[in-house]
Order: structure tokens, then C-alpha cells, then sequence
């Protein structure tokens, strides 16, 4: 059988993925299976929560953070400083689709909310 070169429906896609947690991962997990290039923005000094859950682990990281953060970039960003929050504007100007799952009206204060970065 001959080798495709299939690189998914959502190849050339870009994706900034601002999620934590269960759905949002889940989703950007989802487009990066089918080809989607996906940029997690995680905390810096701890990354994402579910780093830290298990069991199970797979070579010392959880089983759980590498199954939904598969086919991921990923990049710490403080969304609480000016700088972060302006890198966050210009990836966002450069991405096709926004993902997040803060509570409601949560991005607002930093600038990073949908009609800010429409």
C-alpha cells in the first residue's frame, strides 16, 4: 500500500488555544487531529492545571494533559502583564480561530476578549 500525504482537513488552519480544563482542551485537541496547527498559551512557572492530574502518569505527566494536549504547540504567556497581553493581541490578529473557556466576561479586563480581538 502506498504512503498519503494527508495532513488533515484543517491543514493551514491556525488556532490560539486559551482553554483550561476538560471541553476547551478537548476541542483544540480535536482540530489538531484533523490537521489543525494549534498554539496553548499556558501559565508561566506552572502551565496548564491538568498537568499536575493522575493518575494515571506516562513517564512522570499526566496521562490526561498529554492525550488532550496532543498535536499542540504550546507557550507560556502572563496574560496579567501588558507585554503578554499585547503578544496575546498580535497572535490572536494572526490566528484563524480563538478558543477559551474562562468564565464569562473574565478576558475583558486584559483586552483579550472577543470584541477586543475581532
Amino acid at each position: 500500500m502506498s504512503q498519503s500525504n494527508f495532513s488533515g482537513c484543517l491543514h493551514g488552519l491556525h488556532v490560539l488555544d486559551l482553554s483550561r480544563v476538560l471541553a476547551g482542551p478537548f476541542c483544540t485537541q480535536l482540530l489538531g487531529d484533523m490537521g489543525a496547527e494549534i498554539i496553548k498559551i499556558e501559565q508561566p512557572g506552572k502551565g496548564d492545571d491538568t498537568r499536575q492530574w493522575g493518575p494515571p502518569w506516562f513517564q512522570g505527566e499526566s496521562a490526561y494533559y498529554l492525550s488532550c494536549n496532543r498535536n499542540k504547540k504550546s507557550v507560556t504567556i502572563n496574560l496579567k502583564h501588558k507585554t503578554g497581553q499585547a503578544l496575546l493581541q498580535r497572535l490572536a490578529a494572526t490566528s484563524d480561530v480563538v478558543v477559551e473557556n474562562f468564565k464569562a466576561g473574565a478576558l475583558k479586563k486584559f483586552g483579550l476578549d472577543y470584541d477586543s480581538l475581532r
